[in-house]
């Protein structure tokens, strides 16, 4: 009989192996890529077991943590492109700061590239064909756990297409693997993809369970014999699925959708183990972003335990320096006077002053009076611990949580005119912040409740990924910006694509700004 270790070994070479099919199948050349017998022989004998099928998956989802990782791109293009954070000796980041994304920069040129997108695409395109294959050889699969695989790929693929959405606009579309062979292919209107990625997110919502392991109807058993501990917080589940839905509804401006969607998910985060997190969790190297929870909505965890981290992929490499980390000057930082600016909220619990200008907590902020203040919200080093001089991190990799779901129905009903739903949504989040027993008064006849909702996001969700596009929806609203709006008109919002990219395929176009 084979050891655990031997069927370890063996599932994480399937893994690999599916992994790294995706980006080769996907490296964007005019030609068919070339066939050996080799390869085929490998997707052959890759689809007949369930142990295929679970590594088939896990696959998948490896394929977007690193996609939204690779190069910190997750927090250079949601964070460091709003040119709010300073980099006081990158060249690369001073660039996409001062939105000169043009540059010629290894990383600036890799963040233009969505090639790691299609490696996504291209693994639920080759799992979601042929799957079935496993389920006509291996009886212990069963319909129920390829339902719900099925939905998982469908949803990661759909997600791929919204995130490259709002970084590119318009991109190829590609919903089949080919039997391998990839051809050229346009840019596709972003409206026709969005619409798609909806429907297939419905779609997948509607088989995915609330929860993985833990008795749910659509999902009864052990998840590929493993308890609900192993799964918490690291896959797609029904909750997840409304609050992405939810983000693109924002994204296209659907507002009676987005409060539907996140209305949702307020009534039933609890059926997945999700709930709101205290400031001190939120910002402990042992709390939120520590391995992997129920409340992360939607995210990629690291786990210290299985030696799954890095020196390179967090955000705490761009962000951490001393007296965090042995790290003389960090990648990036928030100017003090900006501290002062942004967080103004009364008794706020994430950052505030005394009365000689002294940092209250630690908790979002250290080392405040220094030449540069570290953003230290995310901090986990290690398993999440606290030696300086390790750069090793660990943090989870979060897309979305309750709190900015929450967030994202104040604004929707905001948007709709219910300035009453949007304040009660609002203070949801807020009295959570604030120093117990503080009231919080928001009288809406002198205040201007969808800026103050937009403010509680900044704070909020800083450092997660979310502010440029923020920052869009915003002046989408308000358009009272000029320089902004003048940005969103011309196309300025978005990537220009890659220059190796445009010479492999002669259908695509430039993004008209970056021409």
């Amino acid at each position: 009989m084979e050891s655990n270790t031997n069927k370890t070994s063996t599932t994480m070479k399937k893994i690999l192996y599916t992994f790294l099919l995706a980006i080769v199948a996907l490296s964007g050349c005019n030609k068919a890529l070339e066939t050996d017998s080799t390869r085929v022989v490998g997707e052959k004998n890759m689809w007949n077991t369930v142990e295929d099928a679970r590594a088939g998956i896990m696959g998948v989802y490896a394929l977007t943590r690193a996609a939204l990782s690779d190069n910190n791109s997750h927090w250079i293009y949601g964070d460091v492109r709003t040119g709010e954070f300073t980099s006081p000796k990158r060249q690369d980041l001073k660039a996409v700061i001062s939105n000169n994304l043009n540059a010629s920069y290894p990383v600036v040129e890799s963040l233009s590239d969505w090639t790691r997108f299609y490696a996504i695409v291209n693994g639920a395109n080759v799992f979601l064909e042929n799957v079935a294959h496993v389920k006509a050889t291996d009886k212990r699969y069963s319909d129920n756990n390829m339902t719900v695989d099925m939905a998982q790929a469908r949803f990661l693929r759909a997600f791929a297409y919204f995130y490259m959405v709002r970084i590119w606009g318009d991109v190829p579309f590609i919903i089949s693997s080919n039997e391998g062979v990839f051809e050229n292919k346009p840019r596709e209107s972003q409206a026709k993809i969005l619409a798609w990625v909806e429907s297939e997110m419905l779609r997948a919502a509607a088989d995915l369970p609330y929860i993985y392991s833990g008795g749910d109807i659509q999902q009864p058993s052990n998840y590929y014999n493993e308890d609900r501990t192993r799964w918490g917080g690291a896959l797609a589940t029904k909750v997840t699925a409304y609050a992405v839905l939810a983000h693109v509804a924002a994204w296209t401006a659907d507002y009676s959708s987005v409060a539907k969607y996140a209305k949702f998910v307020e009534d039933n985060y609890g059926r997945s183990g999700g709930g709101f997190t205290s400031v001190t969790d939120l910002s402990n190297s042992n709390g939120f972003f520590y391995n992997k929870n129920t409340r992360q909505m939607f995210g990629f965890n690291s786990d210290y335990g299985h030696i799954d981290g890095s020196s390179t992929g967090h955000l705490e490499e761009l962000t951490l320096a001393e007296p965090i980390i042995t790290k003389a000057i960090p990648d990036i930082y928030l100017p003090k006077d900006s501290i002062l600016k942004y967080f103004n909220l009364p008794k706020d619990e994430r950052f505030a002053v005394d009365t000689l200008g002294q940092s209250k907590f630690d908790r979002y902020f250290t080392n405040l009076n220094g030449k540069y203040p570290i953003f230290s919200k995310i901090k986990v080093i290690q398993g999440g611990g606290t030696d300086p001089n390790f750069r090793y991190f660990t943090s989870a990799l979060i897309f979305t949580r309750l709190e900015d779901i929450v967030l994202l129905r104040a604004e929707a009903l905001s948007v709709l005119g219910d300035q009453e739903g949007a304040k009660n949504e609002l203070l949801q989040v807020i009295t959570r912040r604030v120093t117990s027993g503080t009231e919080v008064v928001i009288d809406l006849t002198k205040v201007d409740i969808l800026k103050m909702i937009f403010e509680e996001r900044h704070r909020e969700l800083m450092g997660e990924g979310q502010r440029w596009y923020d920052m869009i929806r915003y002046n989408k609203i308000r358009q009272n910006d000029a320089k902004f709006m003048a940005l969103i008109n011309s196309g300025g919002i978005y990537w220009p694509i890659s220059r190796k990219l445009l010479l492999q395929n002669n259908l695509l176009t430039q993004n008209i700004y970056w021409r």
